[in-house]
């Protein structure tokens, strides 16, 4: 049985509300990229006492991570909840990776489905993903391949690869679903347009059990697919298969 994995990377806060906040936040992110983590701890300080989502969000992962900080788990735990009663997706993202690892708080990967929940119907593409991770592996909730598969094709109309290669892995395995040769091909070619090199192997692998008809038709419609997902038009399967 394949076991998916969880994405635990922590997306930068956009969500901004004045310029001053904007150019705050924005020099804040510049300092902590150049390594100039006393002024990030500054900027992002002052925005959070000013109760500014973004500002506590980025805060938080200075203390996650350990940046010009004491690494406290505890700290950026409970800085996320802040962002996440502010309804800022990647405060809930950011947690409920917390919580799925038991860093901060106590292990509770119930609590972990909940956040990437919530994060994942503000179409945050890697809560999405997690989510499928989640049902496909039956973590924190009952395995539903269903569910998984659902979660994996918002997150897949949202170009995000490791969700489109997810899918094609589905498909390829007949997991909740019967099995297709060519729908695991065009997810793969697809994941595989974005960079995904496991994509790339595991469509040359589809391939060879193929038609070069077959072949032809199916990149056909991952080309089509994949105009759709680039301009944000795609909305599932269902309209193309």
């Amino acid at each position: 049985m394949s076991q998916f994995n969880l994405k635990s990377l922590v997306l930068a806060g956009v969500l901004l509300t004045s310029p001053f906040a904007h150019a705050t936040l924005e020099d804040g992110i510049k300092a902590a990229n150049e390594g100039e983590f006393a002024v990030a701890l500054k900027e992002f300080q002052y925005l959070a006492d000013k109760g500014f989502a973004p500002g506590i969000y980025e805060l938080a992962k200075l203390y996650e991570g350990g940046y010009g900080v004491t690494r406290d788990y505890r700290k950026a735990a409970a800085l996320y909840q802040q962002g996440v009663k502010k309804n800022h997706p990647d405060s809930m993202f950011a947690l409920a990776v917390l919580y799925d690892e038991g860093k901060g708080v106590k292990l509770d990967h119930q609590m972990a489905v909940t956040l990437f929940e919530q994060a994942a119907n503000k179409n945050l593409p890697a809560a999405q993903f997690n989510l499928g991770v989640m049902y496909s592996n039956g973590v924190g909730v009952t395995r539903d391949y269903k569910a998984a598969r659902n979660w994996y094709e918002k997150a897949a109309a949202n170009n995000y690869s490791l969700a489109q290669f997810n899918l094609a892995l589905m498909y390829f395995e007949g997991l909740g679903m019967p099995k297709d040769l060519e729908k695991s091909y065009i997810w793969n070619t697809i994941a595989e347009y974005n960079g995904n090199m496991q994509a790339s192997h595991s469509r040359k692998l589809d391939e060879r059990k193929m038609l070069p008809k077959e072949i032809e038709e199916a990149k056909e419609k991952a080309d089509a697919i994949y105009a759709k997902i680039q301009v944000g038009t795609y909305a599932g399967e269902g309209r193309l298969f």
